[in-house]
């Protein structure tokens, strides 16, 4: 029996990615892509301005930790690729599983409605109305600026990270006074870049919650190669261990000038870099708590210092943004989207989330693991529990991954993968094809229904585990 026709939102690496798998077990799928290109985040001036790829921008998890297992990444890589290889390692991707046959670029989903018996009715760029039975929602999270409120007005030019290319371009950025918001990785990338002193910039950056800094490097070897959680200890032992030896890797933030982080190693996403703690210990740029307000070319900061900028550069994030649904629909206040195992809404059996989790130590293999238990879900070999047991799973997986973080819009969906991926290899899969085998496979609009089950909510559920 063929799979239920299956409608994909974007071909970066979680649309890629799901269309692999979907066709691995013959589901019959069409990708939706707004550009003319696949690679989402990672196609460097990508039309359609969901890239926030900056030309000097090297990935921060090494190849080691990146590869997806159905297509290692190439030997000959740098432990740490220029964004152009990685455009390269999904271009090969696509062409080795021949996934670009199914991708319509430059045809964007504007609107995707529900249909009342299940399903969903698509409305296209190109004015077409098409019909599907499952959606599999892939548009990525990297693409919406999210803009800080401080007091006041500022006089001089402000810009999202996610606009910033290189000094050149979209400003000219040298003999500038220039203040950087925001203590992730491309608010240390860029301000590394912009404070060379042949660019002539005073360079400031401001950390509302500080930040503790790990280099890339070990001994000589990648450092995240040493990363690895066990699904058998509580990740909470394992935590105190990190933070036991992270004073031997990088030592305190205030030694190289940053404000004391208002939070534990890893109750935050730490910073990687190796240059920032060179630039701040060598006077190249100036380090400052929270800004305070604005007034005029002048920004305060908590400390109750002032100082005059030409140019504020904010890297704060991105909002989580679904443009196609009503907003009364779905959409995630707070970035705040509750998912079952990070895939599926309660009350809605036709719609997948992939890609839509902040996975340490990486998104590549996080997806990929997805994408197959999404495809075992579209080929009625996997079945979710019923609606109460979901909810319960939400909530006790959101007290283990993110109940320990700092509260804030960007560790709304953390999740560590070793233990994600263990969970869904050994525990929820052949769980899943259990339930299959006692009750069906779960209800789609393309698929003979088992059971007339209903539940209350804005879509249908599935039976009882």
């Amino acid at each position: 029996m063929p799979g239920p026709t299956t409608a994909i939102i974007g071909a970066g690496i979680s649309g890629l990615t799901a269309g692999k798998m979907l066709g691995d077990y013959g589901v019959p799928y069409t990708c939706f892509e707004s550009s003319d290109r696949i690679g989402g985040n990672w196609a460097f001036g990508n039309p359609n301005g969901h890239s926030s790829a900056y030309r000097s921008l090297h990935i921060d998890t090494s190849k080691h930790q990146l590869s997806l297992r159905d297509f290692p990444m190439p030997r000959h890589y740098p432990d740490f690729p220029h964004h152009t290889e990685i455009r390269q390692y999904l271009e090969d991707y696509a062409a080795a599983f021949g996934l670009t046959d199914r991708i319509e670029f430059g045809n964007a989903v504007e609107h995707a409605r529900r249909l009342p018996d299940g399903g969903w009715e698509l409305t296209t760029g190109r004015g077409e109305r098409r019909r599907f039975d499952l959606l599999v929602v892939a548009n990525g999270h990297h693409w919406d600026p999210r803009w800080p409120d401080f007091p006041g007005e500022f006089t001089g030019t402000q810009l999202h990270s996610h606009s910033y290319i290189d000094p050149r371009t979209p400003l000219e950025l040298s003999g500038r006074r220039i203040l950087v918001v925001g203590l992730g990785n491309s608010a240390a990338d860029i301000t590394v870049e912009l404070s060379s002193r042949a660019l002539d910039n005073r360079v400031t950056l401001s950390t509302r919650s500080g930040a503790w800094i790990v280099p890339k490097y070990l001994a000589g070897t990648p450092a995240d190669k040493f990363y690895r959680t066990s699904p058998y200890l509580p990740l909470s032992w394992q935590r105190r261990l990190f933070q036991l030896f992270q004073p031997l890797t990088a030592g305190r933030p205030e030694k190289y000038g940053l404000p004391t982080p208002n939070h534990r190693f890893f109750e935050a996403h730490p910073t990687q870099s190796v240059e920032l703690p060179l630039r701040l210990g060598s006077g190249d740029v100036v380090a400052k708590g929270d800004v305070a307000r604005l007034d005029g070319d002048t920004v305060w900061f908590t400390d109750g210092t002032a100082a005059d900028f030409d140019v504020i550069i904010h890297a704060t994030g991105y909002n989580i943004t679904f443009p196609f649904f009503d907003e009364t629909f779905l959409s995630a206040p707070g970035n705040h989207l509750p998912l079952y195992k990070r895939m599926f809404r309660t009350g809605l059996d036709d719609v997948v989330f992939v890609g839509f989790a902040q996975a340490t130590p990486t998104l590549f293999p996080f997806v990929e693991c997805q994408s197959r238990l999404l495809a075992a879900y579209a080929a009625g070999q996997y079945r979710p529990p019923s609606v109460p047991e979901m909810e319960r799973v939400i909530a006790a997986d959101e007290r283990r991954f993110v109940g320990h973080m700092v509260p804030s819009a960007r560790h709304t969906q953390q999740v560590d993968y070793f233990r994600y991926e263990h969970d869904l290899r050994t525990r929820e899969l052949p769980r899943g094809r259990r339930r299959v085998a006692k009750l069906g496979p779960a209800r789609l609009a393309g698929r003979v229904r088992t059971d007339d089950t209903r539940v209350t909510g804005p879509g249908r559920g599935g039976a009882a585990v």
